[in-house]
């Protein structure tokens, strides 16, 4: 796709990275089968190829209106147009620039610009926490709406005590410390079981997903560069122990984001390098299942396995589309005796979450996880399934809203399953 760019865009950052990715695209228009909001509304503008086009008038100087605002901000960033792309083309990456150029075009209602504002500094502040502890203890009083983004309190069991020469960093987060905290402590079990130490680094905070997709890329950036810092001196080791083989993320959603650091700084000269090799050290934790297989499979009993019930898997887009990750986890936990499928209906789309998206856009957002919690309720036939496992606490939340089946991480059924074997 040729493009000419206005001449307030010729040479920087910003038009140099769109252009590149523009000249990718063939328009085929492959894309919108597997996008979710042209699926529901049917309009070419609400589809990837649509919005492509909105950003490339954008860019050869077309003066953008709230209409175009609007097409943008319905995007639900799941990235399924890339999975689907024979061309490569970065939407994702495309869809950060074309939103920045048109929010500095376009000014928003002050009531969108309070809640955006409101979520982007309360999801990743300490505050964030004793809010939501607040909001668990009167949770039978509030409305059924603010229900739903509250989940029930949880009992989260406790972190394992045991040292390992071998140790991984986990990020805990904004977000599931408060909301899920056993996801965490489950992870870190099952990693001990297997004879990996996980370390938390005190001052890593939220990946910055949150501000840098609500169109504060400074924020974001500022809170990539913090953990960037804390990260930093357990690469190479401290205290005489060895460096840390990974930074692993039990958030798909985090580990899309931190995945892409090395992207998101690369201009900045006292960052990209760093930014660089921690993307490189990145990686979901169900890419370590091969080797967590392997070691766990004397440790978890067939009878515990089975009596998790019947799974169904819902990837993330953050997982299988942001990450090009899949397969892995119905592979591996049906390779350590647990029954689990994925529906054979648009497991390729979003359920709805999508970070905030679910506040933002509330319609749309529940279209979807109606539609996905359909095709997910008839993956055993007529049958419900005994548990919903996904692998991201934005979907966990957002899926749990809508259904009385349980709703959890993958990796606190294979912790829940070795704490019961007992060959353990």
């Amino acid at each position: 796709m040729q493009t000419q760019l206005a001449h307030q865009y010729q040479g920087t950052a910003d038009g140099l990275a769109a252009e590149a990715i523009l000249r990718k695209c063939v328009h085929c228009g492959f894309c919108t089968a597997t996008c979710p909001t042209y699926q529901l509304l049917g309009d070419e503008l609400d589809g990837p190829r649509g919005r492509i086009y909105l950003i490339k008038q954008v860019l050869e100087g077309a003066t953008p209106t709230r209409k175009t605002q609007l097409h943008l901000d319905r995007c639900l960033t799941c990235r399924s147009c890339e999975s689907t792309c024979p061309s490569g083309v970065q939407y994702g990456h495309l869809l950060d620039i074309g939103r920045k150029l048109v929010d500095a075009q376009v000014p928003r209602p002050l009531g969108e610009r309070a809640l955006r504002w409101a979520l982007k500094e309360g999801i990743p502040s300490p505050l964030f926490a004793p809010a939501m502890a607040l909001g668990q203890l009167v949770r039978p009083i509030l409305p059924a709406a603010v229900q739903a983004k509250v989940p029930a309190k949880q009992d989260a069991g406790e972190w394992p005590t045991g040292g390992h020469a071998r140790q991984v960093l986990l990020l805990a987060g904004c977000v599931q410390p408060a909301m899920a905290p056993n996801i965490n402590r489950a992870s870190a079990r099952v990693l001990d079981a297997a004879g990996i130490a996980c370390v938390v680094a005190p001052k890593a905070g939220c990946c910055g997903a949150v501000k840098f997709h609500l169109n504060d890329h400074e924020g974001g950036m500022t809170e990539m560069r913090a953990n960037i810092d804390a990260w930093w001196p357990y690469l190479d080791g401290k205290d005489g122990r060895a460096g840390v083989e990974a930074i692993l993320m039990n958030v798909s959603g985090c580990g899309a984001t931190v995945k892409d650091y090395g992207h998101i700084l690369r201009d900045d000269p006292a960052y990209a390098f760093k930014a660089a090799r921690i993307s490189a050290m990145t990686q979901d934790l169900s890419e370590w299942l091969p080797e967590l297989t392997e070691k766990l499979r004397h440790q978890v009993s067939q009878q515990a396995a089975q009596k998790a019930g019947a799974l169904v898997f819902h990837p993330p887009c953050t997982l299988q589309h942001g990450q090009q990750l899949r397969g892995g986890v119905e592979r591996y936990l049906g390779e350590l005796g647990f029954n689990i499928k994925v529906t054979g209906f648009e497991a390729h789309l979003c359920c709805g979450s999508a970070g905030t998206y679910s506040v933002l856009n509330p319609d749309l957002s529940h279209q979807l996880l109606e539609r996905k919690l359909g095709h997910l309720n008839t993956t055993f036939g007529a049958a419900p399934p005994d548990v919903i496992v996904s692998a991201n606490i934005g979907c966990i939340t957002h899926l749990q809203s809508g259904t009385e089946t349980p709703v959890r991480h993958w990796i606190e059924v294979l912790d829940a399953a070795l704490q019961e074997s007992p060959e353990k």
